[in-house]
C-alpha cells in the first residue's frame, strides 16, 4: 500500500508512546507497520524512562529516547531542544497533553490520536496534527493504533515484537518447565496466595518444574517471600531483564500470570499463555496472541481462547466494572479475583498442555470449563 504522505527519501520519524511497560509493547505492531512502510527511514521512539527495556533489540527501531515520568523543567527543556523540528514525521500514539506537545515540537508533519469532539483538550489538540485521529471506542489498544497506520496509507502488521537479546539463557531451567508471575503492579489485580500455591503444586504433579519470575521492587520481593516461602512445591525464583525473560518464556510449556506486562510479553513470544483477569475488560487491553486477534476478546467470560492465549475470569455479574477493585483504590481487593478457583486455572493449564501435544486446536475458540 502506498503512503498517503510525501516524505524525503530517507525520512526521520519519531513515535511518541508515553505509557507503561505493557502499553509500550502494544505499540510495536504500529512501529513495525511504519518501518515496513518507510524502510529507509531513521525511526526513533520516545518513552518514559524505565519502559525502554520493552524495546530492547527491536529490529524496527534505530534509537530510543527516554524522559522521566515526572520530568523536571530542566530535563523537559533539554529534550525539547533535542527534538525541535528534527523529524519529518512525528506520531503521537496517545491523546494526552505531553505526547501531543512533543509531537508538535518535533515533527514537520504530525499524525496522532486526539480526544473525541467535546472532550477536554479536543479543541487545541486536533489542529496540532495534520492527521488527527479519534480512537475507535471499545476496541483493543493495538486495533486503535492500527488506525494510525491506515491513516498513513500503510499495511497493518499484527505482530507484537518482544524484547530481544540472547536466544537462550545461560542458566536456563531444564525442560519441561512452567513459568508463573504472581505479582501485578497493583494489588487489585492480584490473585490469592492459596491459588498460586495450588497451581504450583498442580504443575509439579504434571511433571513440570516451576519457575516464578519477579521484579526488583522491594515491596514485590517481600510479598513473594511470603507467598513462596511456605509453598509445598519447589519453586525456582528468577529476576531477569526483559530480553532474558523473553528467552525464558519461549522455552516454557505454559505460563500463568495476571493482568500485567509480563503476561503481554508471554503472549508475544508464542508461549501458551493463561491470563487471569479481574475488573479490567480484556476487550480493551487483553493479551495479543501471535498472529493477532481475528475475533476480539469479549468484555468478560469464563474462559476465552485466541491463538496461544487463554483469558480466564470469574465472571461475576458486575464484570467488567473497570474499577480499581471492590474498594475503588489501587490497594483494594477484587472479589472476582479472590473467588477464582485454582481448579479452574489448572483445567485450562491442561487444555494448553494438550494443545502443545496435539496442535489440533482451532486458532479462534471460545472455551467453557
Amino acid at each position: 500500500m502506498a503512503s498517503k504522505i510525501n516524505l524525503p527519501a530517507r525520512p526521520r520519524i519519531l513515535v511518541v508512546t508515553l505509557r507503561r511497560l505493557g502499553d509500550v509493547l502494544l505499540t510495536t505492531p504500529l512501529i513495525r507497520s511504519i518501518r515496513r512502510g518507510f524502510p529507509s527511514a531513521t525511526l526513533e521512539v520516545l518513552v518514559f524512562r524505565g519502559s525502554e527495556g520493552m524495546l530492547r533489540g527491536n529490529p524496527d527501531i534505530d534509537a530510543v529516547m527516554t524522559i522521566a515520568q515526572q520530568a523536571s523543567l530542566r530535563e523537559t527543556a533539554s529534550l525539547v531542544c533535542k527534538l525541535f523540528r528534527r523529524y519529518d514525521l512525528a506520531v503521537s500514539t496517545q491523546a494526552g497533553d505531553k505526547p501531543t506537545l512533543f509531537a508538535l515540537l518535533a515533527g514537520g508533519f504530525r499524525v496522532g490520536l486526539v480526544p473525541r469532539p467535546g472532550e477536554t483538550g479536543a479543541a487545541w489538540k486536533r489542529p496540532v496534527h495534520h492527521m488527527a485521529i479519534v480512537p475507535e471506542p471499545d476496541v483493543h489498544r493495538v486495533t486503535q493504533l492500527m488506525t494510525i497506520a491506515r491513516a498513513l496509507g500503510l499495511d497493518s502488521q499484527a505482530e507484537l515484537v518482544a524484547p530481544r537479546g540472547a536466544d537462550t539463557l545461560q542458566s536456563a531451567p531444564r525442560r519441561p518447565y512452567a513459568v508463573l508471575h504472581a505479582s501485578p503492579l497493583y494489588r487489585y489485580k492480584r490473585w490469592t496466595d492459596a491459588g498460586w500455591r495450588s497451581v504450583a503444586r498442580g504443575l509439579a504433579e504434571r511433571g513440570l518444574r516451576v519457575v516464578a519470575t519477579e521484579g526488583p521492587d522491594p515491596a514485590e520481593k517481600s510479598y513473594l517471600d511470603r507467598l513462596w516461602s511456605v509453598a509445598d512445591t519447589p519453586v525456582a525464583r528468577v529476576q531477569l531483564d526483559w530480553s532474558e525473560l523473553t528467552a525464558l518464556l519461549k522455552g516454557a510449556e505454559v505460563y500463568v500470570g495476571p493482568d500485567t506486562s509480563t503476561t503481554h510479553v508471554a503472549a508475544a513470544t508464542g508461549c501458551p499463555t493463561i491470563a487471569l483477569y479481574g475488573p479490567t475488560s480484556p476487550r480493551l487491553i487483553g493479551p495479543w496472541p501471535v498472529g493477532g486477534l481475528a475475533e476480539p476478546w469479549d468484555p468478560a467470560g469464563t474462559v476465552q481462547h485466541r491463538g496461544n492465549v487463554w483469558v480466564l475470569q470469574n465472571p461475576l455479574s458486575c464484570l467488567p466494572c473497570e474499577k480499581l477493585g471492590c474498594e475503588g483504590h489501587l490497594d483494594s481487593f477484587s472479589r472476582c479475583m479472590d473467588e477464582l478457583p485454582a481448579a479452574q486455572v489448572l483445567a485450562v493449564v491442561d487444555r494448553a498442555l494438550q494443545r502443545l501435544d496435539t496442535r489440533a486446536q482451532p486458532l479462534q475458540q471460545q472455551d467453557v470449563p
